[in-house]
């Protein structure tokens, strides 16, 4: 009878009281839940974009390599695999040339179902926005086209954690690419 007693006194001191366990895993439940959904939702996106960064970069080879920039935005937007661009993203490809002083749009496509405008320019003769690299690459170059690929994909969430923790994720993922 002794030791079974004090077998069971051992058993409480080591698990202490009843509820204590019950109330550290009410504790822990969401924090280990937003490191999970959080690790998830990071990791969706630097996939979409590292597929983007591909895309964009396989717009302007097409491109600069003399395919019509309509086919070159066509064959992106319908090979973009799991993106499926064709149905639920856009690919813009624009050329844009040193018109005098001014850089401008020399050639325009698009491809997909997303209503999004161009960060570059709109339209073949408007004015192009264009980065300060691609300046230096005009004013060294004289005569010289530069091929732009932009695409927009919208992001899904999958898991609740911008919901849980009052979090604002972008809609809308871009990636540009110049060659």
């Amino acid at each position: 009878m002794m030791l079974r007693n004090y077998r069971l006194r051992q058993f409480r001191s080591r698990w202490g009281q009843p509820g204590q366990a019950m109330f550290e895993l009410a504790l822990l439940v969401p924090v280990l839940c937003l490191v999970m959904f959080s690790i998830i939702e990071y990791s969706r996106v630097m996939n979409f974009e590292q597929e983007l960064v591909d895309i964009t970069r396989q717009g302007c080879n097409l491109a600069s390599r003399g395919t019509a920039l309509s086919t070159a935005a066509t064959t992106i937007a319908q090979n973009s695999g799991s993106l499926n661009l064709s149905n639920s993203g856009l690919v813009i490809i624009t050329s844009v040339a040193r018109v005098g002083s001014a850089d401008q749009v020399t050639g325009q496509a698009t491809s997909g179902s997303l209503s999004q405008t161009s960060k570059i320019g709109n339209g073949v003769g408007s004015r192009a926005t264009v980065p300060a690299n691609i300046d230096d690459i005009f004013s060294n170059n004289s005569g010289q086209t530069v091929y732009i690929t932009e695409v927009f994909y919208p992001l899904q969430q999958i898991t609740p954690v911008a919901k849980m923790w009052g979090l604002v994720l972008p809609s809308t993922l871009y990636q540009v690419a110049y060659f």
